[in-house]
């Protein structure tokens, strides 16, 4: 078939939603035809890759708003308006390629939100949304433990989706879509409510062989140290990290440690809490560090804990499977989807305490059994081969575009 993808954000060797976009339509092109509609700015990384790894059903086409608009892509705030408008030349540019090249089916990949539309829905061929996530919201009994900044966060990220879920073009987009794929239930609710027919939950989150490879040699165990547990991401009020910290103390290990990597505007209010829960010698916050630094730390620990609150993806539960390590996370988002009772432990997320205990159960269990934890871990490794392999993913995608194709 001839696919064409929208994806704003596609680059090659990166993570998140530049690597969602890149991978996508790598891996698909080893089944169809592939056209990508993507931003200018991309243009030197994806053909310094292509010539050095030539991909030849891979074809680019790139848009970039008038250079009065390029201020609107500096912050994080002005590039959702940024991004809106640039949906509109883009489907000029797709519109244009239908009509000369004969466009079979649109696919719009990134960015990864449900409440901005994509112009590619108007296309007269079959559409594919997705898949989009940003329907999950933090429990309302957890806001309580959040600081002033941290409420208003949460009230303005609701305002923002109650007003995108407002907008004809979202609601058109919706409707129009022959298949929306949706990275978490939340988000699938969220799109069934906006009239969208065919939902389906498939995670954007992926490793490609390569990386996998990688890690899987670094995830030798540490068995003659303590038990190690770790914290990986932003330091942020929803990231759950001062979840993680009370249940650490609630677990009473006295042979186990704590580390949390990554900076952010909650780091003080975490290290107050580390001392007044007498942690401080056994937590070790080690900030923010190169990648490649992280992925080492986390092959040093037993198990990753990621109590996050809301998160359609969860990249660094994926690379503490891929190194074998199981996972402790909330019943929530894009984690509870990658975790299952195989490869670690998923926490309902009812109230604070419920959880906080919940979860010092969980890491006493683990450091308790040692067995029971590389067991997890080598059921996480075979979880990610067999259902977050990138190439696995885009034969999944290609099946969906079979079956719309016979319909």
């Amino acid at each position: 078939m001839k696919v064409l993808l929208s994806a704003f954000a596609c680059a090659p060797a990166k993570g998140s939603e530049l690597g969602v976009g890149w991978n996508t339509a790598r891996e698909l092109a080893n089944h169809h035809e592939v056209w990508v509609v993507t931003q200018g700015i991309h243009r030197p990384a994806i053909e310094a890759e292509l010539a050095r790894n030539p991909v030849p059903n891979l074809h680019f086409a790139y848009y970039d708003l008038p250079r009065w608009a390029s201020w609107w892509h500096r912050g994080r705030l002005s590039k959702q308006p940024y991004y809106y408008l640039w949906q509109f030349g883009a489907y000029r540019v797709a519109r244009r390629l239908y009509r000369e090249v004969g466009i079979e089916l649109a696919h719009h990949v990134t960015f990864v939100v449900y409440w901005k539309p994509s112009f590619l829905a108007l296309l007269p061929v079959p559409f594919i949304w997705g898949p989009v996530g940003g329907g999950e919201s933090s429990p309302h009994a957890f806001r309580a433990d959040f600081a002033f900044r941290g409420i208003v966060y949460e009230a303005t990220r609701d305002l923002a989706r109650w007003m995108g879920e407002r907008d004809p073009f979202v609601r058109l987009t919706a409707r129009r879509s022959a298949v929306a794929l949706a990275t978490t239930e939340e988000t699938a609710v969220r799109l069934r409510g906006l009239g969208a027919k065919r939902v389906w939950v498939f995670s954007q989150v992926g490793l490609n062989q390569e990386e996998i490879d990688r890690l899987r040699p670094q995830g030798a165990w540490p068995r003659d140290n303590p038990t190690r547990f770790v914290s990986v991401g932003r330091l942020l009020h929803w990231k759950g990290f001062h979840l993680g910290l009370r249940a650490f103390a609630q677990a009473c290990l006295s042979d186990a440690d704590y580390w949390i990597v990554g900076d952010g505007p909650e780091r003080e209010r975490l290290e107050a809490m580390a001392r007044e829960l007498n942690l401080s010698h056994r937590v070790k916050f080690w900030g923010r560090l190169p990648r490649n630094e992280t992925l080492r730390k986390l092959g040093e620990c037993h198990a990753l804990v990621h109590p996050s609150l809301h998160e359609s993806g969860g990249w660094v539960c994926l690379e503490a499977m891929a190194l074998g390590r199981p996972v402790v996370s909330l019943e929530l988002g894009g984690p509870a989807v990658q975790v299952t009772e195989e490869t670690g432990f998923k926490i309902s997320a009812i109230k604070p305490e419920q959880a906080v205990d919940e979860l010092a159960a969980a890491m006493r269990a683990l450091s308790e059994d040692r067995d029971l934890t590389i067991r997890m871990g080598e059921a996480a490794q075979k979880r990610v081969v067999e259902q977050f392999n990138w190439r696995k993913k885009g034969a999944q995608i290609a099946e969906i575009y079979e079956e719309l194709r016979s319909l």
